[in-house]
């Protein structure tokens, strides 16, 4: 059972499942035990809920149960699946551990979580169950590969449609989940959060020295998934329209990355390479202004990038793709976006920064902030009065 902590505004001890998969942004939910589907669920777990969770990895990684321990004893209990080589015997295998943890564990509620093969199974899993589904939204998953296959898309628009409860993770996907997918049941904005342990103001002159960083330079940079797809160009880029003005300004980076990429190749750019993520706010807080690159695609409009929280709770100075949810984000700083895709407007914006930097004053929410905010709509979701369209869940027409 899970710590004996609750939270005043919740009613009741729920049992949740969580489906996710185990690979997402770049890490791993166990190894790296990383983000918003290892973060939540601990937090739920210390506000006196009882949670378990099934990963999915489409590595190869060590597969059986795992225990994720948090402060004061709460605890959330993973189950890892591999797909492995042959797809249709992994899915098999997932499928038949799904459903007897929860034949086991009769939850109140699952929580589809990671992409649409989640949220349709979760649906189809709730509903053999008779128990309760939320579908989480972290992202546009239309914008995924996987949605892309030929008859996914309808069956996860159908999914987010029957589902009793959706999660999403900015007000512009929200919208959309409304509008484009034609939903009318609960559904709650869950932001990304941040890890206060780990994501606040530190010394600059030390961290730079901790990651081997030159101390009296002028840094820019980021740390996070190196992809064209987020429009990483746009630094590079940018870096060399800057770096031929000003022979002290330096780049620094980490993330994973793909292939293709060009990382500039000069002694003022430092790649650190995949960091632990103990390392990312000594990264943050080394720079001088970081960037959050982005794209004005069906990813970009909808997401809402972590680390601009991250970045802000290190209270550094940012500059951002003027995209989606940063355009809310950074109403009152506009001189903090770029457009994006355009060096060199990504190139003046950090000029900007540079000559009178300045820290976006905007609350950054803990995880367990989230938590809660979960928390009560799990609650309204299991033990509430059905919001119009809610019903539909029972129909779900499979």
């Amino acid at each position: 059972m899970a710590g004996k902590e609750m939270d005043a505004s919740t009613n009741s001890k729920l049992k949740i499942l969580v489906l996710a998969k185990r690979q997402y942004s770049g890490k791993d939910l166990l190894d790296d035990r990383f983000g918003r589907l290892r973060e939540l669920p601990l937090e739920l777990a210390k506000l006196g809920h009882r949670v378990a969770g099934i990963c999915f990895s489409y590595r190869q990684r060590q597969e059986g149960v795992f225990a994720d321990y948090y402060d004061r004893g709460s605890c959330v209990v993973w189950h890892s699946v591999n797909l492995g080589r042959f797809a249709v015997s992994g899915l098999v295998k997932y499928v038949v551990q799904a459903s007897r943890l929860t034949r086991e564990m009769r939850p109140d509620l699952i929580w589809a979580c990671s992409d649409s093969f989640h949220a349709i199974f979760g649906a189809r899993l709730a509903r053999i169950c008779r128990t309760k589904c939320v579908v989480d939204l972290y992202d546009n998953f239309e914008s995924f590969k996987a949605t892309q296959l030929p008859g996914v898309r309808p069956l996860f628009k159908r999914a987010v449609r029957a589902a009793d409860g959706v999660t999403c993770v900015s007000r512009r996907l929200a919208d959309l989940v409304v509008g484009s997918y034609r939903r009318d049941g609960p559904l709650t904005v869950l932001q990304n959060a941040v890890r206060p342990d780990l994501f606040y103001h530190r010394d600059r002159t030390a961290c730079r020295q901790r990651l081997g960083l030159p101390v009296d330079a002028k840094i820019i940079g980021t740390a996070g998934a190196l992809y064209a797809n987020r429009g990483i160009d746009a630094l590079f880029e940018g870096f060399e329209i800057l770096a031929a003005k000003d022979d002290n300004l330096h780049l620094a980076i980490a993330g994973p990355r793909q292939r293709r990429i060009h990382i500039p190749n000069r002694p003022r750019v430092h790649d650190l390479g995949i960091l632990a993520l103990e390392e990312v706010p000594a990264l943050f807080s080394a720079l001088d202004v970081a960037v959050v690159c982005n794209r004005d695609s069906a990813f970009g409009r909808y997401s809402f990038p972590q680390k601009a929280y991250e970045i802000l709770a290190c209270r550094v100075p940012l500059v951002a793709a003027a995209v989606g949810s940063m355009n809310e984000l950074l109403a009152a700083y506009p001189q903090c976006l770029y457009e994006p895709e355009n060096p060199k407007s990504l190139a003046q914006a950090i000029e900007r920064q540079l000559a009178a930097r300045t820290v976006v004053d905007v609350l950054t929410p803990s995880w367990a902030d989230s938590a809660r905010q979960l928390a009560d709509f799990f609650e309204q979701v299991v033990h509430g009065n059905p919001l119009p369209g809610a019903a539909a869940a029972r129909g779900f027409p499979w």
